[in-house]
Parts: structure tokens; C-alpha cells; sequence
């Protein structure tokens, strides 16, 4: 398929920490593709929780199928709009490295106990996992992975730096997360600037992966049902499309067929405007996209604000179900317990972390290995590691 000129090029890639050959049948973002396949951090995701712990269902999603479905979307996506789709997969399957177990509890557990000793953030946490953690090649560390697919990974929800950096997120003045700060000093990622479209791509394709699977698994543990979704906009649209074409069908099948047009209202909306605004900005290079003051790949108005609602519904319904957040206390505690326990006694930790431990040289390098371990964790490694410890 021919790129357009605004893709992401990969005989352009501004290349890699460590100079390799190029591959005979594969472009630098595929390659970097199949490296975060194949890296261990991703296969962990497979027992990381989305919103559900993994242990509670086998049918709910987790770290990695949610990963997998935002890069099937961002595929979609950037293939529509003439992108480059393997560096669109590259970082949609990469996005979300980083997070530790329990989702975004643990994450939010993280941030306090890190608070200290330079924060947790998962993007962050992310960049150090495919540029330092991953010990596995011969010649470097990480993955050494395209300065492309490490920028997409920074900076795929926008900015970290400048005038057009989120306050909320990256507050003026603020210091940047240290494991993000420390692959920028070696390789600058302009985080004052926008992602590239392919990464703005993989960043949409999150939103339309959660908000479509959401609403699935939130039916499933019957934290609602459908009537409830008939009251909401987009999901009422797509349900009595369904029962007009087919009256009666079963409930399952119902809400299917109901929630995959609603998939398929956020992909339509995103390519269509996307495509519109492309039309009219004529950016002629990736760098044109990045130089923009806002982002070009993104949902409609007023499709945003239905989305709002459908955010704002789950939240209530969904993220803050008393079941759920009797289960975030729980987990929370787990990792309020580990965290301090490895601190005190990192003797504790497996032989293969002990070089790292013996070149610590301040409790805060202590801090940052303590985190490395525990943030790899999946779910189910965490919960053994209580129960061991703490019965």
C-alpha cells in the first residue's frame, strides 16, 4: 500500500540507540513489532488486570487481549488514512508495558509509594522496560527499539513538555518522570512537540478498545444490562438497529451485535474526521504532524460528547461497583504491603536481581529496582507473593 506523505517513512526513521543492519524482509517497524511480541514484558501482560483481576473470570479482558484489540483498531485505522500500520501496531501493542498489576490501582498505589523517589507513570515505565529491563539480545539492553516507536510510547497521549502538554498530567515546571527523563538525555524525543499520526492513531484506538470492551465485560458481570445501555446515546442507536433486523434474537447475541456497532460508530467517526482534517491542513511530512498545535487523529464533537456520557455511565457503574471497589482495597493493601517489605529486606527479591541491588548506591536506586520487580508482577505472581509472605 502506498504511504501518504504525512506516514511515518521507514527508510526516514531517525533510527535506533544501537546501530543494526537492516532486515532483509521486514521495515524497521515491523521490526520493531515482532520485538515487543516476542519481549517478555508482553507475554506478562496476559495476567494483568484491565478492570476485572485476572483470577475473576476467564472470559474478561486483561492487559493483553485489550492490547491486542487496540492494535487490531489502530491497523484499521491507519490503514484507511494511507499511515504506516506496522508502527501503528508497534506501539499500540507497546502501550501498555508499563502497567503494573492490578491495573490502575496498583498503578495508583505505585504513584504514592514512588512519590519520594521520582513517581511512577506507566508510560514512563514502559520506555525503561524496552530500553533498559528486557535483557534477552546479545549487543544492549531493552529492545532497541526506532526512536519512532519510542517517541510513540512517550508521547502518544500528547505532549509531555511545552505549551501544548496537558497541565492535569504534566504540570508547567513539573519534573518529568525519571525513567522517561533518562531515555530522553540519550535520546531526544522532542516531547515538547505531538506524536506522530500513527501514534495519535494508537492512542485513539485505546479509547475505542475500552470503551467497546467496557461495556462488554460490564454486561458479563452484570454490573448492568441492556435496558441500561437503551437510555445511553450510541449504544440506544446501535440496539434498536439490532432488534429492528433481528427481532427476538437471544440475549447474548443482542448485545453483540449491539456493542460491535458501536466499534464501529468510533472507527467510522474517527476516519472520517480524520480524513477531513488532513484534507484540509495538507501536512506534506511526519513532521508536519508533529509540529501541529493540536492533535489531528481524533473523535468528532459531538461523537466526544456521547462518549463522555458512555465514560461517565461506566464510571459510576463499572469502576466504582461496590465489588470492584471492595477488590481495589484489597489489592491495594497487597501492594502497600510488598512494596515496603522489599525495601526493607531486598535479600528478598530472586538471585538475578542481586547485581542490580549491590550496585544501588542510595535508597533511591534501591526504590527504582524495588519498583522494577514489582511492577513486573502480573496479577496472579502478586497475589502468591502475599499470600507467602503475609498469609
Amino acid at each position: 500500500m502506498m504511504l501518504k506523505p504525512y506516514a511515518s517513512q521507514p527508510f526516514e526513521t531517525r533510527g535506533r540507540l544501537f546501530d543494526e543492519k537492516l532486515s532483509t524482509f521486514r521495515s524497521p517497524f515491523q521490526r520493531d513489532r515482532d520485538r515487543i511480541i516476542h519481549s517478555s514484558a508482553f507475554r506478562r501482560l496476559k495476567h494483568k488486570t484491565q478492570v476485572f483481576v485476572e483470577h475473576e473470570g476467564d472470559y474478561y479482558r486483561t492487559r493483553l487481549t485489550h492490547s491486542i484489540e487496540v492494535a487490531q483498531v489502530a491497523r484499521t485505522i491507519a490503514g484507511a488514512l494511507g499511515l504506516n500500520e506496522g508502527l501503528a501496531e508497534a506501539i499500540a501493542l507497546a502501550h501498555d508495558l508499563g502497567h503494573s498489576p492490578f491495573g490502575h490501582t496498583g498503578e495508583d498505589a505505585l504513584e504514592v509509594l514512588m512519590a519520594p523517589y521520582g513517581g511512577f507513570d506507566h508510560n514512563a515505565q514502559a520506555l525503561r522496560i524496552v530500553t533498559k529491563l528486557e535483557k534477552h539480545y546479545a549487543d544492549f539492553d531493552g529492545l532497541n527499539l526506532t526512536w519512532e516507536s519510542l517517541e510513540g510510547i512517550a508521547k502518544h497521549n500528547g505532549p509531555v513538555t511545552g505549551p501544548d502538554a496537558d497541565p492535569k498530567k504534566h504540570p508547567p515546571g513539573g519534573e518529568l518522570p525519571y525513567a522517561l527523563a533518562e531515555v530522553n538525555a540519550s535520546f531526544d524525543l522532542e516531547l515538547h512537540t505531538f506524536a506522530s499520526a500513527e501514534a495519535q492513531v494508537a492512542a485513539i484506538a485505546d479509547d475505542v478498545a475500552y470503551n467497546h470492551h467496557d461495556l462488554h465485560d460490564g454486561l458479563r458481570a452484570g454490573l448492568f444490562t441492556a435496558d441500561d445501555l437503551m437510555e445511553l446515546p450510541l449504544t440506544d442507536r446501535a440496539y434498536e438497529e439490532v432488534d429492528a433486523l433481528y427481532p427476538n434474537l437471544e440475549a447474548s447475541r443482542r448485545d453483540h451485535e449491539a456493542l460491535r456497532r458501536v466499534f464501529g460508530y468510533m472507527v467510522e467517526d474517527v476516519i472520517t474526521i480524520a480524513t477531513n482534517r488532513l484534507d484540509s491542513a495538507k501536512p506534506e511530512t511526519a513532521q508536519d504532524i508533529r509540529d501541529m498545535d493540536r492533535t489531528i487523529i481524533r473523535f468528532s464533537k459531538p461523537f466526544f460528547q456521547n462518549l463522555k456520557a458512555i465514560k461517565s455511565f461506566l464510571f459510576k457503574r463499572m469502576y466504582r461497583a461496590p465489588q470492584v471497589v471492595k477488590e481495589r482495597a484489597r489489592v491495594t493493601e497487597m501492594i502497600n504491603s510488598l512494596f515496603p517489605m522489599y525495601m526493607e529486606k531486598p535479600e528478598l527479591l530472586p538471585q538475578e536481581w542481586v547485581t542490580e541491588i549491590e550496585a544501588a548506591h542510595s535508597e533511591t536506586e534501591l526504590a527504582r529496582i524495588v519498583l522494577d520487580y514489582v511492577a513486573g508482577m502480573t496479577d496472579r505472581f502478586a497475589i502468591q507473593q502475599y499470600d507467602h509472605f503475609f498469609g
